[in-house]
């Protein structure tokens, strides 16, 4: 290769692409376009012909499949453009510290601000290895600029090497994934995979197939302002219902009480006044069964306020999100198993995890595109405290290259 996969890395991140999602616009931000349209401009250097880019900034292409591969399975890989609106990525300054000690690295551009073990002590894994941090300023851009510059590094080595096996390969990058539009336009007929990898995890050798079921929820509380000089068995305090509200749901069943496969309700956002009072809720949960039975709870709750004060006091609006993939990976399971063989041969652990969150691929398997989740060596993501070990990048094209080996003899 021409250049490492760090070096793709640290040109991607300097290109501001922190998705915004009060704009209204597809894409969020304007960056998110001059990074889809450096990366074309790549891909065409590398002689796909018919890579592109749409006008609400997806980015496709494929390689054709070699010579006497042309019935193997078309395998799709994927990474998202845009960074967390989190914290600023504009004029990201990173730090690269070869052969790390184990000890604290300064964040330059924050005085007094540094990345520690005993904040983070996942750092001590990587002693002798190289970091690349953000300058305390930042985050840093690994979700998902890793994966973006990993894809492009395998797309360069194959364009490079026409006598690696391989069936066709399709390879998407996304906007707005961060402020969970992701694949709102994604067009999975025209990107010609039959199955697919997001390239948009953490340490090396994650491997996710599990998501959280979400939904989010709007209450919008109706109280009775009246001058509380004069307000005995008048008043009705919209902010006190929303408390009220609130208290009724399950208090273990908070973010803060769970981990792992557990699920939650968490109070996003309230903003009100005695007269209106409204508050947005997310819901989550692995389990279908438990997810369906967490919205009843709203429900019942808003039920209660509305027997309690009257018709109308509580409004309450359900919507669900999107839902947890393994249901559509589970008929797959060689995406897991080929995903799991290939870290085997790399000397990689496979660390299977439930992701907490949701990802471009829980969407896009039931959009018809089964699409678990593979690791990029990124850490601690939409903070200035996130970094990537370098050495984990050149890691994702021998991943990618073993996965299509994989492929190529189905």
């Amino acid at each position: 290769m021409s250049e490492t996969v760090a070096q793709k890395f640290l040109r991607y991140v300097a290109v501001d692409t922190e998705s915004n999602p009060e704009s209204g616009r597809h894409p969020s931000t304007p960056g998110q376009l001059v990074l889809g349209k450096m990366l074309l401009d790549e891909l065409k250097a590398l002689g796909l012909s018919d890579a592109r880019q749409d006008e609400m900034g997806y980015v496709y292409a494929s390689i054709p499949a070699a010579p006497g591969k042309e019935n193997c399975p078309a395998l799709g890989f994927i990474a998202h453009l845009d960074t967390s609106p989190a914290i600023s990525g504009r004029d990201v300054k990173p730090i690269v510290t070869e052969n790390y000690d184990g000890g604290d690295i300064a964040l330059s551009g924050a005085p007094g601000v540094v990345l520690s073990p005993r904040e983070f002590p996942s750092l001590l894994h990587y002693v002798g290895k190289t970091i690349i941090s953000t300058d305390g300023t930042t985050l840093l851009g690994g979700d998902d600029k890793a994966g973006v510059a990993g894809i492009m590094a395998l797309a360069e080595y194959l364009t490079a090497h026409p006598e690696v096996p391989h069936g066709k390969v399709c390879i998407g990058f996304t906007p707005d994934e961060e402020i969970g539009e992701g694949a709102d336009g994604f067009d999975v007929p025209g990107f010609g995979a039959q199955f697919a990898y997001t390239v948009d995890g953490g340490a090396a050798g994650e491997l996710e197939y599990e998501n959280f079921n979400a939904a989010s929820a709007k209450l919008v509380f109706h109280g009775r302002s009246i001058h509380p000089g004069s307000a005995k068995g008048q008043m009705i305090n919209a902010i006190h219902l929303a408390m009220e509200f609130h208290s009724l749901l399950p208090v273990f069943e908070d973010p803060a009480c769970t981990e792992g496969r557990e699920g939650f309700h968490h109070l996003d956002g309230i903003k009100g006044s005695v007269d209106r009072t409204e508050c947005e809720y997310i819901i989550r949960d692995h389990d279908r069964a438990l997810f369906e039975k967490k919205k009843e709870q709203f429900r019942d709750a808003a039920a209660y306020i509305n027997r309690k004060y009257g018709d109308g006091t509580a409004e309450l609006s359900l919507a669900d999100s999107y839902y947890n993939m393994k249901e559509q990976i589970l008929p797959h399971m060689h995406l897991i198993d080929n995903a799991k063989a290939v870290m085997a041969d790399l000397g990689i652990e496979p660390l299977i995890l439930p992701v907490r969150g949701g990802t471009d691929g829980a969407r896009l398997s039931y959009m018809g595109l089964p699409c678990p989740n593979i690791f990029t060596g990124a850490h601690n993501g939409h903070g200035r405290y996130e970094f990537v070990v370098a050495e984990h990048l050149e890691m994702i094209p021998r991943m990618l290259l073993g996965l299509l080996e994989k492929y190529a003899q189905m």
